[in-house]
Order: structure tokens, then C-alpha cells, then sequence
């Protein structure tokens, strides 16, 4: 039975890779998948919930390492330039706008991190911020579409401090209220200060390195090592998934919405919240875990 669990972690690294980096939580979709698929590969140090807590938190490297591969030469600051190192100013630039965004989650994160899990962590509160954030989604894409008005960041050079500023407070909404989708809620501030969609898309992609890179260390300091041999196969197994559905993931998105909206993805946040209601009600998530 205990390897089973393994075979549980690609699927949760599956959902972990294509709920990511769409805006429609991830969170929601693996709230509902532990109740259906329950994983169970706590063993004796830690307990089944601690485990799972920081299963869901370290399989996101995976898809971390996907958008490190992808946008590799976007990142990477140094670069061979007449037989001799060199460092990209631009991209030193880049790296300092998307750690400013990074600040707000970052330090309300360590310094309150299980107490909004104990506050917030509860279907309730997912469904809710499914819905809310799909009906954002509708409102603003509809008030870009009346406006008819070119966006005034069309490159992820053009991001300033104040952009990133406003970036990082989205982000915080997400960190503080499961549901909400991180990659939701930077997307939607994106376009509401003015950016493209493919802009917003991308530097969603960039912030989540240091994030998710930073929830993971965070985890791992509180928890320690002290898993067995099931539990790193199902947290290595799982990684591995969501990466390479990542990579197919992030190549799908940017070129879905080249020519297209959110507005699909409203739509089915807020049907996806008003599942989570219903099996809520229905006493889905009343069993401990």
C-alpha cells in the first residue's frame, strides 16, 4: 500500500504542473484530489498531514525547475562576451524588480506562515477566493476590452519599481488566502496596472522562482529530514511530473494567449468553487486527515 503512494505522487505532480501556472489555483484542485486520492505516506517521525503539508509545498521545485530551464537565458545574468565573462545589467534589473515583488509574501510568509494555514486553509475560504478572483477576471478583462486602450508595459524590461511594488501585494493575497491562485492573483494586478497579458504571464513565471524556492526551504527547516524512503521517492517522483508538465504547461500558455483572453479560465474558477461548495456540504472534507 505504501508504494501506491508513489504512484499518487505523479498524479498530484500532474495536477501540481498544469494548476500552477494557469490562474485556477492549485490549491483548489489539490484539496479536492487529497479527498478523492487520499495520500497517505506519513510514517512514524512526522504525521500524515505534516508530510502532506510539505509534500504540496517542496513538489512545486519541479515546477520551478521548468521555468528555470525554459526562460534559462532570460535569467541567467552572465554571459561569454569576447572570450571573458560578462554580466547582463538588464537582467541584474530584472532579478532586482522580481525580488521587490518578492518582499511582501515573503516576510509575511516567515513570520505567519502556519498561522494562516490554521486560519485559512479550509474549503471554505478556496472556494470563495475561486469565485471572487474568477469574477475579477470577467470585470477586468471587460473594462480592458471597452477601453480599447494599448497597455503601457509591453516588455518585462519596462517593469519599474512601483509596478513590482504593486506585483508583490497581489502576490501577498494569494500567499495569505488559499484559492486565490498566486499565479491568478499576479496575472490579474498585471493587467490592472497596465500590462499585456504575456507580460503579466511571464513575470508571473519569474517571481515564482525565488517564491517557491523560499516556501520549499522554509518547510523543510521547520519539518527536517526525517522522512523515509516512500515519503522522498513520492516527493522526488512528484517533482519529477510536475516539471515535465510544466514545461508543457508554461509553452501552452504563452502562446494560448497571444490570441485569446482569460476569460475561459474565469469561468471555470468559478464553477471549480462552486464544486468545492458542494462537496464541502456534501461532508467531503468533515474526514481528518
Amino acid at each position: 500500500m505504501a508504494w501506491l503512494d508513489v504512484l499518487k505522487s505523479v498524479l498530484y505532480g500532474v495536477v501540481e504542473g498544469v494548476t500552477e501556472w494557469l490562474p485556477i489555483s492549485s490549491t483548489g484542485h489539490l484539496l479536492l484530489l487529497e479527498r478523492l486520492v487520499p495520500f497517505r505516506a506519513g510514517g512514524d517521525a512526522i504525521s500524515n498531514a505534516q508530510f502532506f503539508s510539505f509534500f504540496l509545498v517542496v513538489v512545486q521545485l519541479g515546477a520551478v525547475l521548468a521555468v528555470v530551464v525554459t526562460f534559462w537565458s532570460k535569467l541567467w545574468p552572465v554571459r561569454m562576451k569576447d572570450s571573458s565573462l560578462a554580466i547582463d545589467q538588464g537582467i541584474i534589473r530584472l532579478w532586482a524588480m522580481i525580488l521587490v515583488a518578492c518582499v511582501p509574501a515573503a516576510v509575511i510568509g516567515v513570520l505567519f506562515d502556519d498561522k494562516i494555514e490554521q486560519l485559512f486553509y479550509n474549503p471554505w475560504t478556496v472556494a470563495i477566493m475561486l469565485i471572487v478572483i474568477g469574477i475579477a477576471f470577467l470585470v477586468v478583462e471587460r473594462v480592458l476590452k471597452d477601453r480599447q486602450k494599448r497597455p503601457s508595459i509591453r516588455s518585462v524590461e519596462q517593469i519599474d519599481w512601483r509596478a513590482a511594488i504593486l506585483i508583490g501585494l497581489f502576490q501577498l493575497i494569494a500567499a495569505i488566502l488559499p484559492g486565490t491562485s498566486r499565479s491568478g492573483a499576479t496575472i490579474l494586478g498585471g493587467l490592472m496596472i497596465g500590462m499585456t497579458r504575456s507580460v503579466a504571464a511571464t513575470f508571473t513565471f519569474y517571481l515564482a522562482v525565488p517564491v517557491m524556492a523560499g516556501a520549499s526551504l522554509l518547510k523543510l527547516l521547520k519539518l527536517g529530514t526525517s522522512f523515509n524512503l516512500i515519503q522522498w521517492l513520492s516527493v522526488f517522483v512528484g517533482m519529477g511530473a510536475a516539471y515535465l508538465v510544466s514545461i508543457l504547461v508554461i509553452r501552452f500558455l504563452l502562446a494560448y494567449i497571444r490570441k485569446h483572453d482569460f476569460r475561459i479560465f474565469a469561468f471555470y474558477r468559478i464553477a471549480l468553487g462552486m464544486v468545492v461548495i458542494a462537496a464541502a456540504l456534501s461532508g467531503l472534507f468533515s474526514t481528518v486527515r
